[in-house]
């Protein structure tokens, strides 16, 4: 078990909401509307980064209160309880706070204690949509697995973005003042290119070794935005300063990287795929990566899907809860009725959410 004892304070629709005793498999059942994504929502900002809706921090705050919210639970790892806490507060409603046992924290932190995945309906268009899309679902892959991508990631994007900015000034920048901006990106960027390879690599190798069905498998490829070690990027961003100066802005590096996904049994590229395809892609990339623990058993792992089993079939329902059981992470999803749930709900915490409100379910 990860979480347990999640308190929500004014958090989007739910005034004060709490959730205890929870299991392995917890469920979330309601209309539409009803809050049920503002729990996983809440859940994901556990993690760096902007959360499962990238939602700007004011947006988030309840609309009738004091313009702050607070999201805490207790987190078990090796028998001892942690309690996790994040929020804003009145007079900072911008400025993200974390608390670790009482302690101040950083967004990047969190993910030292915990591993964080989730696979939402916006997703489902993530082989069309852009590559930085398709970057950040990389990235949260990554994080789930190896926490110190979060520093080497922040590292790197506030080197390039210096570098971008010396760049876009109408004088010429000290050559100086540039090796040493390259320098940090060469460094950051090497490292983050070096993990999301990696992941990359040894994911699409799990997938080969699954059966074609019932989840279509894809292949996967990395396709680096440049050199991929520390000296040839460095001398890849000193040769480029002319053109990227030119462009005003930074034409090589990590926040360039793509991924190339395939429908192994047609050989087609994801994007030119059904969009029944694509899904099945996405819950097979998501269902081999939970069941990865690459020897991290300490990290809790926690899997958030949003109305994830709403358009499949009984076959597949079956096959996605059996694999998720087999699996290491605590599982949470919402759904607007238990039904499609009926093979878990035996071993699974339910919860009924209406207007912002829960009820524990027998």
């Amino acid at each position: 078990m990860a979480l347990d004892r999640i308190r929500l304070g004014w958090f989007r629709n739910h005034r004060a909401t709490a959730l205890t005793e929870t299991a392995r498999f917890n469920l979330l059942v309601g209309d539409n509307g009803a809050g049920k994504t503002n729990i996983l929502e809440a859940i994901s900002l556990f993690s760096p980064g902007r959360g499962l809706r990238r939602a700007a921090l004011p947006d988030i705050a309840g609309q009738t209160g004091d313009g702050s919210f607070a999201v805490s639970a207790d987190l078990t790892r090796d028998g001892a309880a942690i309690r996790l806490g994040t929020g804003t507060s009145p007079d900072r409603p911008g400025r993200r706070l974390i608390r670790v046992n009482g302690a101040d924290g950083t967004a990047v932190s969190l993910s030292e204690w915990l591993g964080l995945f989730w696979l939402t309906p916006a997703m489902d268009r993530l082989f069309t949509d852009s590559p930085g899309a398709r970057r950040r679902f990389l990235d949260r892959l990554v994080l789930a697995i190896r926490p110190a991508h979060a520093t080497h990631a922040a590292r790197a994007e506030r080197a390039i973005r210096e570098r971008n900015r010396l760049l876009a000034a109408p004088a010429e920048p000290d050559p100086r003042w540039l090796d040493a901006i390259e320098a940090q990106v060469a460094e950051a960027g090497a490292a983050v290119a070096q993990a999301r390879g990696d992941l990359i690599v040894a994911l699409d190798a799990r997938l080969a070794a699954l059966p074609p069905s019932p989840f279509a498998r894809p292949t996967l490829a990395y396709q680096p935005g440049g050199p991929l070690t520390r000296d040839d990027l460095a001398q890849a961003l000193h040769d480029g300063r002319r053109r990227d100066r030119a462009a005003g802005r930074t034409l090589t590096g990590p926040h360039r990287d793509d991924i190339a996904v395939t429908l192994a049994a047609k050989n087609q590229p994801a994007a030119e795929c059904s969009t029944g395809e694509q899904k099945a892609m996405l819950i097979a990339i998501t269902l081999a990566h939970s069941e990865w623990a690459e020897g991290d058993t300490a990290r809790p792992r926690l899997l958030l899907l949003d109305e994830v089993a709403a358009h499949l079939d009984p076959v597949r329902r079956g096959a996605l809860f059996e694999r998720l059981d087999a699996g290491p992470a605590q599982v949470w999803m919402t759904g607007t009725e238990p039904a499609p749930f009926a093979e878990v709900l035996a071993k699974a915490a339910c919860w009924q959410v209406a207007e912002g409100n829960v009820t524990r379910k027998a």
